[in-house]
Protein backbone atom coordinates (compact mmCIF):
# COMPACT_ATOMS: atom_id res chain seq x y z
CA UNK A 1 0.00 0.00 0.00
CA UNK A 2 1.24 3.07 -1.00
CA UNK A 3 2.11 6.36 1.36
CA UNK A 4 -0.28 9.61 0.72
CA UNK A 5 1.80 12.48 -1.51
CA UNK A 6 3.64 14.63 0.47
CA UNK A 7 2.71 18.58 0.24
CA UNK A 8 3.29 21.67 1.58
CA UNK A 9 1.33 22.54 4.61
CA UNK A 10 -1.04 25.07 2.45
CA UNK A 11 -1.54 22.46 -0.03
CA UNK A 12 -2.57 19.77 2.60
CA UNK A 13 -4.99 22.54 4.42
CA UNK A 14 -6.44 23.53 0.96
CA UNK A 15 -7.06 19.54 0.36
CA UNK A 16 -8.17 18.94 4.43
CA UNK A 17 -10.80 22.19 3.86
CA UNK A 18 -12.56 20.79 0.53
CA UNK A 19 -12.48 17.24 2.27
CA UNK A 20 -13.70 18.47 5.53
CA UNK A 21 -16.73 20.06 3.29
CA UNK A 22 -18.09 16.83 2.60
CA UNK A 23 -17.50 15.01 5.86
CA UNK A 24 -20.28 18.04 7.38
CA UNK A 25 -22.53 17.00 4.33
CA UNK A 26 -22.12 13.23 5.74
CA UNK A 27 -22.79 14.21 9.12
CA UNK A 28 -25.87 16.49 8.22
CA UNK A 29 -27.06 13.44 6.15
CA UNK A 30 -26.81 11.36 9.27
CA UNK A 31 -28.40 13.12 11.30
CA UNK A 32 -31.54 13.27 8.70
CA UNK A 33 -31.27 9.93 8.91
CA UNK A 34 -31.54 8.96 12.68
CA UNK A 35 -34.03 11.52 12.87
CA UNK A 36 -35.93 9.34 10.39
CA UNK A 37 -34.91 5.89 12.24
CA UNK A 38 -36.46 7.21 15.33
CA UNK A 39 -39.76 8.35 13.47
CA UNK A 40 -39.49 4.51 12.64
CA UNK A 41 -42.85 2.77 13.71
CA UNK A 42 -42.46 -0.17 16.28
CA UNK A 43 -43.99 -3.35 16.70
CA UNK A 44 -45.16 -4.93 20.53
CA UNK A 45 -42.98 -8.32 21.47
CA UNK A 46 -45.80 -10.95 22.24
CA UNK A 47 -43.80 -14.25 23.32
CA UNK A 48 -42.39 -14.09 26.46
CA UNK A 49 -38.79 -15.08 25.72
CA UNK A 50 -36.70 -16.99 28.56
CA UNK A 51 -33.30 -16.29 28.72
CA UNK A 52 -30.32 -17.75 31.08
CA UNK A 53 -28.12 -15.45 32.81
CA UNK A 54 -26.08 -15.08 35.75
CA UNK A 55 -29.10 -14.65 38.09
CA UNK A 56 -30.91 -17.64 36.56
CA UNK A 57 -33.97 -17.73 34.02
CA UNK A 58 -34.72 -14.43 32.78
CA UNK A 59 -37.42 -12.57 30.70
CA UNK A 60 -37.11 -10.03 27.58
CA UNK A 61 -38.51 -7.37 30.32
CA UNK A 62 -36.17 -8.25 32.66
CA UNK A 63 -33.22 -7.58 30.38
CA UNK A 64 -34.13 -3.88 30.65
CA UNK A 65 -33.07 -3.97 34.39
CA UNK A 66 -36.14 -1.72 35.11
CA UNK A 67 -34.77 1.08 32.28
CA UNK A 68 -36.41 2.02 29.68
CA UNK A 69 -34.53 0.92 26.59
CA UNK A 70 -32.88 -2.08 25.71
CA UNK A 71 -29.81 -2.62 23.26
CA UNK A 72 -29.45 -6.56 22.64
CA UNK A 73 -26.40 -7.77 21.38
CA UNK A 74 -26.97 -10.65 18.98
CA UNK A 75 -23.20 -11.88 19.51
CA UNK A 76 -22.15 -15.20 17.37
CA UNK A 77 -21.85 -17.76 19.50
CA UNK A 78 -23.82 -21.43 18.31
CA UNK A 79 -24.25 -24.26 20.75
CA UNK A 80 -21.56 -26.73 19.32
CA UNK A 81 -19.11 -23.33 18.98
CA UNK A 82 -15.86 -23.63 21.63
CA UNK A 83 -16.00 -19.83 21.93
CA UNK A 84 -17.59 -16.97 20.55
CA UNK A 85 -16.76 -15.28 17.19
CA UNK A 86 -13.98 -12.90 16.69
CA UNK A 87 -15.56 -10.25 15.18
CA UNK A 88 -17.87 -10.22 17.66
CA UNK A 89 -15.58 -10.41 20.82
CA UNK A 90 -14.00 -7.63 18.84
CA UNK A 91 -17.06 -5.19 18.71
CA UNK A 92 -17.81 -6.12 22.28
CA UNK A 93 -13.97 -5.19 23.02
CA UNK A 94 -15.02 -1.56 21.95
CA UNK A 95 -18.65 -1.00 23.99
CA UNK A 96 -16.69 -0.34 26.80
CA UNK A 97 -18.48 1.26 30.68
CA UNK A 98 -22.24 0.81 30.14
CA UNK A 99 -22.53 3.66 32.82
CA UNK A 100 -22.93 6.37 30.43
CA UNK A 101 -25.57 4.35 28.17
CA UNK A 102 -27.54 3.57 31.61
CA UNK A 103 -27.53 6.59 32.94
CA UNK A 104 -29.67 7.79 29.65
CA UNK A 105 -31.84 4.80 30.64
CA UNK A 106 -30.54 2.32 28.79
CA UNK A 107 -29.82 -1.05 29.02
CA UNK A 108 -27.50 -2.87 26.90
CA UNK A 109 -27.00 -7.19 26.72
CA UNK A 110 -25.64 -9.80 24.40
CA UNK A 111 -27.20 -12.59 23.46
CA UNK A 112 -25.65 -15.83 22.01
CA UNK A 113 -27.57 -19.42 21.24
CA UNK A 114 -24.59 -21.12 23.24
CA UNK A 115 -25.70 -22.67 26.53
CA UNK A 116 -25.05 -20.06 29.24
CA UNK A 117 -22.36 -22.44 30.89
CA UNK A 118 -19.90 -22.43 27.59
CA UNK A 119 -20.89 -18.30 27.08
CA UNK A 120 -19.49 -18.07 31.30
CA UNK A 121 -15.90 -19.19 30.78
CA UNK A 122 -15.59 -17.62 27.37
CA UNK A 123 -16.74 -14.15 29.04
CA UNK A 124 -14.24 -14.55 32.07
CA UNK A 125 -11.42 -15.14 29.75
CA UNK A 126 -11.94 -11.51 27.59
CA UNK A 127 -12.71 -10.06 31.32
CA UNK A 128 -16.05 -8.57 30.23
CA UNK A 129 -18.56 -7.21 32.75
CA UNK A 130 -21.02 -6.56 30.33
CA UNK A 131 -24.60 -9.01 30.91
CA UNK A 132 -24.55 -11.65 28.52
CA UNK A 133 -27.21 -14.05 28.23
CA UNK A 134 -28.32 -18.19 26.00
CA UNK A 135 -30.86 -17.77 24.60
CA UNK A 136 -31.03 -21.38 24.37
CA UNK A 137 -34.23 -22.54 26.42
CA UNK A 138 -36.51 -20.38 23.91
CA UNK A 139 -40.02 -19.38 25.59
CA UNK A 140 -42.36 -20.43 28.14
CA UNK A 141 -43.81 -23.07 25.58
CA UNK A 142 -40.43 -24.33 24.43
CA UNK A 143 -41.20 -23.11 21.31
CA UNK A 144 -39.86 -19.71 20.96
CA UNK A 145 -36.54 -18.72 19.30
CA UNK A 146 -35.46 -15.14 19.95
CA UNK A 147 -32.42 -15.30 17.90
CA UNK A 148 -34.14 -16.47 15.03
CA UNK A 149 -37.28 -14.80 15.01
CA UNK A 150 -34.82 -11.44 15.10
CA UNK A 151 -33.17 -12.47 12.36
CA UNK A 152 -30.08 -13.44 14.00
CA UNK A 153 -29.88 -17.08 12.99
CA UNK A 154 -30.94 -17.38 9.57
CA UNK A 155 -31.60 -20.63 7.61
CA UNK A 156 -29.31 -21.04 4.46
CA UNK A 157 -28.68 -24.48 2.96
CA UNK A 158 -30.97 -26.27 5.24
CA UNK A 159 -28.33 -25.62 8.38
CA UNK A 160 -28.70 -22.61 10.33
CA UNK A 161 -26.16 -20.04 10.18
CA UNK A 162 -25.28 -17.11 12.88
CA UNK A 163 -25.68 -13.45 12.35
CA UNK A 164 -24.02 -10.34 14.15
CA UNK A 165 -26.07 -7.52 14.81
CA UNK A 166 -28.03 -4.93 17.62
CA UNK A 167 -32.02 -5.29 18.12
CA UNK A 168 -33.20 -2.20 19.92
CA UNK A 169 -36.23 -2.34 22.45
CA UNK A 170 -38.62 -0.18 24.24
CA UNK A 171 -40.89 -0.67 27.04
CA UNK A 172 -43.57 0.86 28.41
CA UNK A 173 -44.58 -0.29 31.69
CA UNK A 174 -44.67 -4.39 31.35
CA UNK A 175 -44.97 -3.90 27.18
CA UNK A 176 -41.99 -4.26 25.41
CA UNK A 177 -41.43 -3.21 22.06
CA UNK A 178 -39.09 -3.46 18.82
CA UNK A 179 -38.13 -0.25 17.39
CA UNK A 180 -35.22 -1.33 15.09
CA UNK A 181 -32.40 -3.83 14.05
CA UNK A 182 -29.29 -3.90 12.17
CA UNK A 183 -27.30 -7.03 10.90
CA UNK A 184 -23.49 -7.68 9.41
CA UNK A 185 -22.18 -4.48 7.91
CA UNK A 186 -24.42 -2.49 9.51
CA UNK A 187 -22.90 -2.52 12.64
CA UNK A 188 -19.43 -0.72 11.00
CA UNK A 189 -18.65 2.00 13.16
CA UNK A 190 -21.24 1.52 15.97
CA UNK A 191 -20.19 0.65 19.49
CA UNK A 192 -19.80 3.89 21.21
CA UNK A 193 -22.32 4.90 23.45
CA UNK A 194 -23.30 7.80 21.25
CA UNK A 195 -23.47 5.47 18.30
CA UNK A 196 -25.94 2.97 20.35
CA UNK A 197 -27.92 5.32 21.39
CA UNK A 198 -28.60 6.89 17.80
CA UNK A 199 -30.10 3.46 16.91
CA UNK A 200 -32.61 4.12 19.88
CA UNK A 201 -36.14 5.42 19.20
CA UNK A 202 -35.73 8.18 22.01
CA UNK A 203 -32.13 8.79 20.58
CA UNK A 204 -29.38 10.73 22.78
CA UNK A 205 -31.21 12.26 25.90
CA UNK A 206 -29.49 14.54 26.98
CA UNK A 207 -28.08 15.39 23.40
CA UNK A 208 -24.27 15.96 22.86
CA UNK A 209 -21.64 16.27 25.95
CA UNK A 210 -24.74 17.54 27.99
CA UNK A 211 -25.10 15.54 31.03
CA UNK A 212 -21.75 13.55 30.78
CA UNK A 213 -19.87 12.70 33.43
CA UNK A 214 -16.89 10.47 34.77
CA UNK A 215 -18.31 7.09 34.42
CA UNK A 216 -18.09 6.55 38.91
CA UNK A 217 -20.27 10.16 39.25
CA UNK A 218 -23.77 8.91 37.42
CA UNK A 219 -26.15 8.68 40.53
CA UNK A 220 -28.85 6.09 38.58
Amino acid sequence: MSHPEIVSREQWRAAREELLRKEEAVRRAREVLGAERRRLPMVEVDPEYVFEGGDGKATLLDLFEGRTQLVVHHFMFAPEWETGCPCCAAFLDQVGNLAHLRARNTSFAAVSRAPFTRILPFKARMGWAVPWYSSAHGGNDGDRDFNRDFEATVESGGELVERPGLSCFLRDRDRVFHTYSVYDDGLDGLGTTTALLDLTALGRSPAGSEGLRLHDEYDY
